[in-house]
């Protein structure tokens, strides 16, 4: 009998990514204060890629205290332009303001994962992709928030990959499954290497 496996996370993206994989599992919401953590890391001189790391490894070790028997996944990204780390755009004009800071830039997006049991963290990485977007004039930029609307707000950078948000780009480096936030090679890897799974 295989152990358990658990992803700390209530992202149904995520979730898809694991079933779309063929991985059998369970799902839980890790409960911590992500601003804190990023807070105090910050206070520490932490940088993006740091931050992701801790933060899905928090993720994990805060389920694997409720299911001690499990392998449970944490997963966690930042977007970072140099060191500075971005957040979700609170409105239109938080929307505006990343665009303009992204323009003519090269970006990372960090994903960190972690794979924890009974609090020990068995394996962890942080994969980056990087992001170079196209110089974007301020008319472009209305005209891409206005066809956009809300739907702006739901992501980092002001932006979806999979959507119309491919128009700012120029070119992008980096793993499809980093992109999203979850990347899926190394962790199958690691999870073949634990024995989790045998595929």
């Amino acid at each position: 009998m295989q152990p358990k496996l658990i992803l700390a996370s209530s992202s149904p993206f995520r979730r898809s990514l694991m079933e779309n994989a063929g991985l059998t599992f369970d799902w839980s919401a890790a409960n911590i204060d992500e601003r804190k953590i990023e807070a105090d890391l910050q206070q520490c001189a932490a940088g993006p890629r740091e931050v992701a790391q801790h933060l899905s490894r928090a993720k994990a070790m805060d389920v694997s205290q409720r299911y001690p028997d499990a392998f449970v996944i944490g997963s966690d990204q930042t977007m970072s332009l140099g060191e500075r780390v971005f957040h979700k755009p609170k409105d239109r004009q938080d929307a505006k303001a990343t665009l303009i800071a992204l323009s003519g830039h090269v970006h990372h997006l960090n994903s960190g994962i972690s794979i924890v049991r009974s609090g020990h963290v068995e394996w962890e990485g942080v994969f980056s992709a990087s992001l170079h977007v196209r110089e974007l004039s301020d008319q472009f930029i209305e005209h891409y928030l206005d066809r956009v609307g809300d739907r702006v707000m739901g992501s980092v950078g002001a932006y979806q990959l999979e959507g119309e948000g491919i128009h700012l780009f120029s070119n992008i480096n980096g793993d499809y499954f980093t992109i999203l936030g979850l990347p899926m090679l190394p962790l199958l890897e690691a999870l073949r290497n634990l024995g989790v799974i045998d595929v």
